[in-house]
């Protein structure tokens, strides 16, 4: 009941304050390529049950229907603008409405796609057991998979090296959840974002004193 309460007040001043930045980056999208702002993609939810997740556009469009399921570093498939939405983490703010309509929380296992969740092991199966999120361990372990997966064979790395790892601390949260440890989770995904910001503002800065 306390994480829910949480949820939506998180949820609801979230959306709140970032409304003007989301109308921009809309005409941000819309700009940068053709075809819709928005992209819904079925997931797995709570107890195995299918949703639409909201995020905006970074791809090119129908994109994410050819090649693979994972984005490769410097995937030609991906736009301008999405790239930086992508870097920052901007493309999934549009999940505060995931989180309103009870479909996700703010800190959860990072929902993944039906064909990853039919495999969970019995140990595995847990992390269906509550609402997936926006953040977790797995996405700050992971913050920057795109570099961890490389430019080829991209799905299999994952598979084979990442998602085992991703369900490990996914497990590990469901086992031990509580109100702090997702206070804790907020913090780190903060302090990650902020040094993506300072990293990418010093090396702008280096590049114009040379």
């Amino acid at each position: 009941m306390v994480k829910r309460t949480f949820d939506i007040i998180v949820a609801a001043v979230g959306l709140l304050l970032c409304l003007p930045f989301f109308v921009l980056t809309a005409v941000a999208i819309k700009i940068d390529s053709s075809g819709p702002v928005f992209y819904r993609g079925v997931r797995a939810g709570r107890l195995g049950k299918s949703f639409r997740i909201f995020k905006f556009r970074t791809m090119l469009p129908d994109m994410e229907k050819s090649g693979g399921d994972t984005t490769a570093l410097n995937d030609p498939r991906i736009t301008r603008i999405g790239s930086f939405l992508r870097k920052y983490k901007i493309d999934e703010m549009r999940q505060l409405i995931n989180v309103i309509k009870g479909d996700m929380s703010i800190v959860g296992p990072r929902p993944e796609l039906f064909a990853y969740t039919v495999q969970y092991s019995d140990e595995e199966k847990c992390i269906l057991d509550v609402r997936p999120g926006i953040t977790d361990l797995s996405s700050i372990r992971f913050h920057s998979l795109d570099q961890c997966v490389g430019t080829s064979n991209v799905d299999n790395i994952f598979e084979e090296h990442i998602l085992p790892e991703k369900n490990r601390l996914r497990v590990k949260y469901v086992k031990e959840r509580s109100f702090w440890l997702d206070i804790r989770i907020i913090l780190l995904t903060a302090k990650v974002i902020l040094l993506r910001i300072l990293k990418s503002a010093r090396t702008r800065y280096d590049g114009e004193l040379k």
